[in-house]
């Protein structure tokens, strides 16, 4: 009991509706914060499946919204102190966590090159292998593995190898190699907008400019690294980075090609989400690769894709059906802003 509560000390519990009983499935998303729609997926789920889940969140802030909505909010060190995976381990050794899901980029380094020790305590992280996140993370990386591996993708180079390429086509697309959320990202029209904004962007890339129709999807990994489902989601309108409309579009080309990719990968387990166009000669271009679940997945979700309930039944040793193609097409997401009252 005394090294409970020390390690309780560790953090800061903001938030607790519910006591985390022992007989209950304990589950930790990492920086939760706007996610208020994959938690109430991971509740649906397990409904469904009549499970004492218990949901607990962490977050750098009590001000996130997703955390006010956990049965357990946790207020935690920034994914770049140094004692911020201790914080989590004493979190899942506190409340017998069972399933950690990291939500973001920040931290996933981090995660996976210390799962080994979540998996000590008897915790399954959805996280990649350390290289396979170093590969996503890095856009140069990226850029190679696709070449490398034969997939199609936009060609990638430097900022001053572009300013000395002669033959160059406008516009081009900046952005950081080791950007996320779309943050930074600039379209240049000529060489010096390229000198101007690649002097300004902190790691700055330069991509050859993509037309056609942009796609996200999602793909799920099961925890024996086979990927089960695949659903490709149009980007129809985005805001900061994140679908705000989007649509399903069961596109087999797609799903055989971001099938392809995540297994040449060894990405996962878990929902693995990549971005990719596809244009007029319906040539499929990838451009990011995101090991992780994405903001605009709870479509995928509302489809029949349901990932939670699959994760949940796996981590418990149940079987599940799952259908490649199993979910319904053409289904349309418009999303909107909602409250959250304290």
């Amino acid at each position: 009991m005394a090294k409970s509560q020390s390690a309780a000390r560790q953090f800061k519990c903001v938030v607790s509706r519910l006591p985390a009983r022992k007989s209950s499935f304990a589950v930790l998303f990492t920086c939760i914060g706007r996610r208020v729609s994959l938690l109430n997926s991971f509740r649906d789920a397990a409904r469904q499946l009549k499970i004492k889940a218990h949901f607990i969140g962490a977050d750098k802030s009590e001000s996130s919204p997703a955390l006010q909505l956990c049965d357990t909010g946790i207020v935690v060190k920034p994914t770049t102190h140094r004692s911020y995976i201790r914080q989590l381990l004493a979190i899942v050794k506190h409340y017998r966590v069972k399933l950690v899901v990291p939500t973001v980029d920040l931290d996933l380094k981090s995660i996976s090159q210390n799962e080994p020790k979540f998996a000590a305590m008897g915790c399954r992280v959805l996280v990649s292998r350390p290289d396979v996140v170093d590969i996503c993370q890095d856009k140069r990386k990226t850029y190679r593995f696709l070449n490398d591996k034969g997939f199609d993708t936009p060609m990638t180079m430097s900022v001053r190898s572009a300013l000395a390429n002669k033959k160059l086509t406008w516009p081009c697309f900046l952005k950081p190699w080791d950007g996320y959320g779309s943050r930074l990202n600039t379209i240049v029209a000529n060489r010096k907008e390229l000198a101007f904004y690649g002097d300004r962007i902190p790691n700055a890339i330069c991509q050859e400019y993509i037309g056609g129709i942009e796609y996200t999807c999602d793909v799920y990994v099961d925890l024996n690294m086979k990927v089960r489902c695949v659903v490709p989601r149009k980007r129809i309108e985005v805001r900061a980075g994140e679908v705000s409309k989007g649509q399903v579009v069961k596109d087999t080309h797609i799903m055989a090609e971001a099938a392809g990719l995540v297994e040449t990968l060894g990405a996962g387990p878990g929902v693995i989400t990549l971005q990719l166009f596809l244009n007029g000669d319906n040539k499929v271009k990838f451009i990011e690769i995101n090991p992780r679940f994405g903001g605009g997945v709870p479509l995928s979700i509302k489809a029949g894709a349901n990932f939670p309930k699959w994760i949940l039944q796996e981590i418990l040793g149940r079987k599940t059906k799952i259908r490649f193609d199993g979910f319904k097409d053409n289904l349309t997401m418009l999303r909107y802003d909602a409250e959250v009252w304290l």
